[in-house]
């Protein structure tokens, strides 16, 4: 049984109240969950042992020690189930593994969507929110060509203006799932202007937040939520950037988590280069000018689609004729009934394929109607 089946309704608004009491912070949180067993005994622990805690100061205690907070997740906990919004816990299966991985981490995210946090390949996408025209280029053009070779990526952002909406419609348009980070409650979307999008978004991916529900847009928020950003992904692409704001922020978090950190450069004095440009002259960025550089970098082998495209393959192959090669890729052997079965088509339409595979020598016909892998 895992963690999420076995978590009872106290335990779970004993975690969110957690969260919510000021300066307690998710390292701290963890630390007091494990030192006294689960978070309920949190909020059931005396004062004068709280203040006892090393980092649990009087006003922490006195927070702790009241039910203000535990009455505020009773209500919060009524209004996400309410809004088909999931809160995973730290110490839950599903959560983020990650995202587990930081220290930092929250002890409870708020989740709503459809997309798998643990996806096989995430990747990240920050920048300025004055992009140029030459960066949503080179934004829609990386994940165009990414698309093309994982299908099932994942693009994190964070839904602002510039970079982030640029990567979030670059991957609903090439039917990716992309996730939006958000830096406040399920009770609003900032920008506004970016309403539309969040729902399109709700449709395979998701939107995701630490902020309890009521939580509004505020400054600090915006820096706190770039660590989910840093942490839910594999790496982290800042497309442009100056040398201060979030998406150096991003970065930041991203190096401190031993996370890949790429970026593109730009000519020198190019405002929304500068940060780009910094990352890379320092060594704390890789110089990235295409979606094969993102490939080469993170050790992300192409498709069998791309790779036959080399010298030991023809450049001529039909997009069946891949299809076909593709199934060799598993099996040495297959008869053309279980190739006519993988690809739900009658076998006089692969005929002719199966023949230009075999004249051009990556298979061979055997006795049985069966076929044979060459390379």
């Amino acid at each position: 049984m895992s963690h999420a089946e076995m978590k009872t309704d106290k335990e779970l608004i004993s975690i969110i109240a957690l969260g919510m009491v000021p300066a307690v912070g998710d390292i701290n949180a963890k630390k007091l969950i494990k030192y006294l067993g689960s978070a309920s005994a949190v909020f059931k622990e005396p004062y004068n042992n709280l203040i006892r805690i090393p980092g649990i100061g009087k006003t922490i205690a006195s927070h702790l020690s009241s039910s203000e907070y535990l009455e505020k997740a009773s209500t919060e906990l009524e209004y996400i189930r309410n809004h088909d919004i999931i809160a995973k816990c730290y110490d839950e299966d599903d959560y983020p593994a990650r995202l587990k991985e930081c220290p930092d981490s929250p002890i409870v995210l708020y989740f709503k969507g459809n997309a798998n946090l643990n996806a096989k390949k995430i990747l990240s996408i920050v920048g300025t929110r004055n992009i140029t025209r030459r960066g949503k280029d080179i934004c829609r053009n990386i994940i165009n060509n990414l698309a093309i070779e994982y299908p099932d990526l994942i693009v994190t952002s964070g839904l602002a203006y510039g970079v982030d909406i640029t990567a979030h419609k670059s991957a609903l348009k090439e039917n990716l799932k992309t996730v939006a980070v958000l830096g406040h409650g399920f009770r609003t979307i900032y920008p506004s202007a970016h309403l539309a999008v969040a729902r399109e978004i709700l449709s395979s991916g998701a939107l995701i937040t630490d902020f309890p529900s009521y939580e509004t847009p505020e400054r600090n928020n915006f820096l706190k939520r770039n660590r989910i950003i840093a942490g839910i992904s594999d790496a982290t692409l800042v497309i442009e950037s100056g040398r201060k704001g979030g998406a150096m922020v991003t970065a930041d978090i991203a190096m401190s988590y031993n996370r890949d950190v790429m970026t593109v450069p730009g000519s020198p004095g190019e405002r929304y280069s500068e940060g780009c440009n910094m990352l890379i002259k320092s060594n704390r960025a890789a110089l990235i000018e295409s979606a094969d550089d993102i490939m080469y970098n993170l050790n992300w082998i192409k498709s069998k689609t791309e790779n036959r495209q080399g010298k030991l393959f023809p450049e001529n192959l039909s997009p069946l004729e891949i299809k076909i090669f593709d199934l060799f890729q598993e099996n040495d052997e297959l008869s053309s009934d279980h190739i006519s079965s993988y690809l739900n088509m009658p076998q006089h339409q692969l005929s002719s394929a199966l023949l230009k595979l075999e004249f051009s020598g990556l298979i061979t016909s055997i006795p049985g109607n069966i076929f044979r892998k060459n390379i």
